[in-house]
């Protein structure tokens, strides 16, 4: 069994799906995503044709019945930005990107909290954790709202949010500094886990709340003009694991974000060494296996 992993990033608008393969130990992460996509989106074929449609197993004893039923393209086809319906296992479409950095973004009627840079100002991560907890809440009751009026899953209006940024903010010439929670890595770590924690509900829930996506992977703190073609090559090996490198960070607690998200929380736009981020083996590896535990 191989399971998948993608990186989405926007060129001129445009969103480039990038699929790289990760080894079977990494299997635990596609248990993850696929289980979270089943709780959160229900099938539509009546009965429960397949254990996996069987609320009362495990998820992941379901996720691992759903993967064993996919044939490599559909997982593919999942693991898209937008990712098509397979009619066949009942399986809805579902858009992953919707953003929640402070407030369920590009909706109406809802709170607008302080920008992030504001919130690292605080140094309250409890203040921060009951500030997510509350757009979890806001986000759900949107979502909600929407299909009741008939309306499909669609972007900006989804249970997957691209929260949060948790780059490194020590250049003012990036111009997404206000997304972050400062230079700091042990703050940004905090509130991180925080918004995390808040986004999608306690650990021991049968449900998520939402699905939130930690962003980006590694070394993405600007430029943003070039920041799907940059390649970053001189980048001192303890500055990248210690403060650039967001699973390789002791204190932040990874397997929160990591294990409990689905596999967009580990977003990626860059490149080191010439090799995409997503696809080097030892951020993959020695990031995602060794500190994450996955």
């Amino acid at each position: 069994m191989e399971v998948h992993v993608h990186t989405i990033s926007r060129t001129g608008g445009a969103l480039i799906s990038r699929i790289c393969q990760l080894p079977r130990r990494s299997l635990i992460l596609g248990i993850s995503f696929f289980s979270l996509f089943i709780l959160l989106s229900p099938v539509a074929m009546h009965g429960q044709t397949y254990p996996f449609q069987n609320p009362e197993l495990s998820s992941q004893e379901r996720a691992r019945d759903l993967i064993s039923r996919l044939t490599l393209e559909e997982k593919a086809t999942l693991m898209c930005d937008q990712s098509d319906a397979i009619p066949r296992l009942g399986i809805k479409k579902f858009n992953w990107w919707s953003e929640a950095l402070h407030g369920y973004a590009n909706n109406d009627n809802v709170t607008v909290f302080p920008q992030n840079i504001g919130m690292a100002a605080s140094f309250n991560d409890q203040l921060v954790y009951t500030i997510f907890d509350a757009v979890s809440d806001e986000a759900r009751a949107k979502y909600h709202q929407w299909l009741e009026q008939g309306n499909e899953n669609k972007r900006f209006l989804s249970l997957s949010v691209w929260t949060p940024n948790v780059n490194i903010f020590r250049d003012p010439r990036w111009g997404r500094g206000q997304e972050t929670y400062g230079e700091d890595p042990y703050l940004t770590s905090r509130m991180g886990t925080q918004v995390v924690q808040g986004l999608q509900g306690p650990e021991d829930a049968k449900y998520r709340t939402l699905l939130a996506c930690a962003k980006q992977f590694a070394v993405h703190s600007g430029p943003e003009w070039s920041r799907h073609e940059l390649n970053l090559n001189a980048i001192n090996p303890r500055e990248l694991h210690e403060t650039h490198c967001l699973l390789s960070r002791p204190w932040f607690r990874m397997p929160v974000c990591a294990r409990s998200c689905v596999p967009t929380s580990v977003l990626t736009t860059s490149s080191a060494a010439a090799v995409p981020a997503c696809c080097t083996g030892s951020y993959v590896t020695s990031g995602l296996s060794a500190h994450s535990g996955i």
